[in-house]
């Protein structure tokens, strides 16, 4: 028998039941409860008074009428639902019961809170962080598609890739996407393709887990928590390619990329092969615009010495018609050059459907380069050519200018008197005749003292 000290606290009915409701509000302030709704009645307040049960207990529960407004469906006795709010004590009769916020009614309710609980666990385990996204090449060259071989999923993606990309290689891997033996099928495949790739007897860009729409139910596969750590393991990338763009699933947030449909998934891992041609075809013509440019300012430079050697003797004219013809055989190695680039555009478009075109644009990178540097060194070797031709032909003017011989000693004599003829034999003057002599630098008047005639 228990003994009553004076040192005990004595708690009324209400002290009681205050502390009580005070823990039981403070310990669930806001949970979900999934139940089957019975009892359910509506009096004239508007609120809703019902029991939320299972196969071993029960408890009270209300849905006041100011909150009735928000939800989009009542529910009817015997509907299964997972209900979120509060628990709270009803002081007046001592009852516990639960107050209603929101519910979501039928199994798909239990399905989403399923999800929900484990997107928090495998994001808190780091599943879905972004720094362990796998990268996709550019241009892949095998993907395989993990799917049901008769659905329409696998012949959107196929239709879709060939038209894109038909270069690439497709395998299917048959696999349930749907029903109680899909998610174990999903996980072999997974697992099966990464050791065929780690035993070298497969090379896969990705894994692309494909299905079309379906209800929140025939998705369950994809919302499985061993295919979602497969994934996560898996050393090729793997694209979720499941449903309509509008359904999420565990697979999609764990994948390292998701697509919204299977035929999206098609164009956002294939390039446009068209595409590929014509940037090709443009970096071409941006290449051999600068030569085209290089070729003009050498023109430019040939007609600017022609004026300045116009009315020069002979040997500059031959020179500039030497530089017109190597002007004109500039002008059709290049157009023989650019013949030849067309030419080797139009080969590479035929090899885009088995050669990786990356690598054939890098080749052809390097190859226009070394060509724009080979026109380079042309391009100065023939002006510097030319520019020595120049120099040695006004070598040779220079050498038979009068100028020039004067300079080298020699003088000029004429007559002071009348139209001042050159006297070039003595028998043209008379003893102290006045004669003017012409030097490289200056002149002299002269008077003839002495006349020896040979």
């Amino acid at each position: 028998m228990h003994i009553h000290t004076s040192q005990q606290k004595i708690f009324s009915v209400s002290e009681l039941t205050r502390s009580i409701k005070s823990m039981l509000e403070g310990r669930f302030a806001f949970i979900s409860v999934a139940g089957e709704i019975s009892g359910l009645r509506r009096p004239g307040s508007g609120h809703m008074y019902f029991t939320l049960k299972d196969d071993q207990a029960q408890i009270k529960a209300v849905l006041f009428k100011m909150q009735q407004r928000y939800l989009q469906q009542l529910p009817k006795d015997g509907d299964m639902v997972i209900c979120l709010g509060r628990v709270s004590v009803y002081e007046p009769r001592g009852d516990y019961q639960l107050i209603i916020d929101s519910w979501i009614i039928t199994e798909k309710g239990l399905l989403q809170l399923a999800f929900e609980q484990l997107k928090k666990q495998l994001d808190a385990e780091g599943l879905f962080d972004q720094e362990l996204k796998k990268p996709i090449p550019p241009l892949p060259e095998h993907l395989i598609l993990v799917t049901s071989p008769s659905g329409a999923a696998v012949h959107d993606f196929i239709r879709i890739a060939q038209k894109r990309y038909p270069q690439v290689r497709i395998s299917v891997y048959p696999a349930a996407v749907q029903g109680e033996h899909a998610a174990k099928e999903l996980c072999q495949a997974v697992s099966e393709i990464n050791l065929q790739q780690a035993a070298g007897r497969l090379a896969a860009d990705a894994i692309i887990l494909c299905r079309g729409g379906g209800s929140v139910e025939d998705l369950q596969a994809f919302n499985n928590e061993e295919l979602a750590w497969e994934i996560h393991r898996s050393a090729i990338p793997v694209v979720s390619a499941v449903g309509h763009e509008i359904d999420f699933t565990i697979a999609d947030l764990v994948a390292d990329l998701r697509a919204p449909t299977p035929s999206g998934a098609a164009e956002m891992l294939l390039p446009d092969s068209q595409a590929l041609r014509e940037h090709l075809a443009d970096q071409l013509v941006d290449c051999a615009g600068p030569c085209r440019i290089k070729l003009d300012r050498h023109q430019e430079r040939i007609a600017l010495y022609r004026q300045k050697l116009t009315g020069a003797a002979q040997p500059v004219d031959t020179l500039l018609l030497r530089l017109d013809h190597m002007g004109e055989n500039m002008e059709h190695a290049m157009q023989a050059n650019l013949t030849a680039l067309q030419a080797r555009l139009d080969r590479v478009e035929n090899r885009l459907k088995r050669n990786n075109p990356l690598l054939v644009l890098n080749l052809y990178h390097q190859r226009i380069e070394e060509m724009q540097r080979r026109l380079r060194q042309i391009g100065s070797r023939l002006i510097s050519d030319k520019e020595q031709d120049l120099a040695r032909a006004a070598g040779v003017l220079e050498a038979v200018s009068p100028l020039s011989t004067l300079a080298r000693g020699y003088s000029v004599a004429r007559k002071v008197s009348g139209r001042r003829a050159l006297i070039s034999a003595a028998d043209q003057v008379q003893a102290g005749e006045s004669i003017e002599v012409l030097l490289h630098q200056g002149r002299l008047e002269c008077e003839v003292t002495r006349i020896e005639r040979q």
